[in-house]
């Protein structure tokens, strides 16, 4: 696919941010923005903050990549600021981003679709400890419930190690999620255009696919396409688009999923903002169906003109 690029205008790429993935954001804007100027696109970053939204106005941007993770930049708060000033903006609108940046909505809207996704149980308090291992078993993870890139994750493995981590989830501000431990491989689907592209298996020598796994890590293996059947593939790829559109997210994003014993395919988040770095899984699967970077940033930004005058 071809663009002609002045059709973009002046575009703003907003990294950074407020939250607790800010470094991570500015990594994938940096990347995002020089891809998008090597392809002749007036290009423009922008650390964004509370304090300087109001420049997307005043010096006439015409439309916004977001390359916000987290709060603040992927829950629906943006895409709200820039719906009010009329700019159109890369990925999902306020409801989808809302929806899937927190965890606890998300899986009680898939359990009332009857979509699959690991047990769990939400925590708003020390005593909701009780009974919790009796209910998921152990190993469990308890994760905040309004947070990515694995910031404030713990995996417990004895009944003594549950409150540190509560206790270390709910620092982050948030209910707590508990969710039973799935002992199969970890997938994610990463999705363009509203369709799958291949499914990418990680492997990690750490406890689990945590943060120094996503980002620091050289020792972390990514099998894409992952070394499942055919069928198999194709459920989980069904799966993650059902999963995606039934949080009311489009254009682009990623769904994380596990297989547990009995390969069958649990549901475990949705990214509408996922990470843009040499470290990141949307561009390797991108790459396994023949898109490379620049393509990538080109398709998702030639989104908002589809979308323009239609954002809401």
């Amino acid at each position: 696919m071809t663009f002609d690029v002045t059709r973009f205008g002046k575009v703003a790429v907003l990294m950074g941010g407020i939250s607790a993935e800010r470094e991570v954001s500015l990594k994938s804007g940096g990347a995002i923005l020089a891809a998008l100027q090597q392809a002749g696109v007036d290009a423009h970053g922008i650390d964004a903050g509370p304090h300087n939204i109001a420049v997307l106005k005043s010096d006439d941007f015409d439309r916004v990549f977001i390359a916000l993770h987290g709060r603040w930049g992927e829950d629906g708060v943006v895409q709200g600021a820039l719906q009010a000033i009329g700019l159109p903006y890369t990925g999902s609108q306020v409801l989808g981003s809302a929806l899937a940046m927190d965890k606890v909505r998300s899986k009680q809207i898939w359990q009332s679709l009857g979509l699959p996704t690991a047990a769990f149980r939400v925590l708003t308090s020390e005593a909701d400890l009780d009974g919790l291992v009796e209910s998921l078993g152990l190993p469990l993870f308890l994760k905040p419930a309004r947070e990515g890139s694995s910031v404030g994750i713990g995996k417990v493995e004895t009944q003594h190690g549950l409150l540190a981590a509560y206790q270390a989830a709910a620092e982050c501000g948030d209910d707590v999620i508990a969710e039973t431990f799935i002992p199969g491989a970890e997938l994610t689907v990463s999705i363009l255009h509203d369709e799958a592209l291949p499914i990418i298996q990680m492997r990690t020598a750490n406890q689990f696919y945590d943060y120094e796994a996503k980002y620091l890590s050289d020792d972390t293996i990514y099998e894409c396409p992952a070394a499942l059947s055919s069928t198999l593939s194709k459920t989980v790829q069904d799966l993650a688009v059902s999963a995606f559109k039934a949080l009311a997210c489009h254009g682009w994003g990623r769904v994380d999923v596990m297989l547990d014993a009995q390969q069958q395919p649990l549901l475990l988040e949705a990214n509408t903002v996922p990470g843009m770095t040499d470290h990141s899984l949307v561009p390797l699967a991108a790459a396994a169906a023949g898109i490379d970077f620049t393509q990538l940033v080109l398709e998702i930004l030639a989104q908002t003109l589809e979308s323009e005058g239609s954002n809401g």
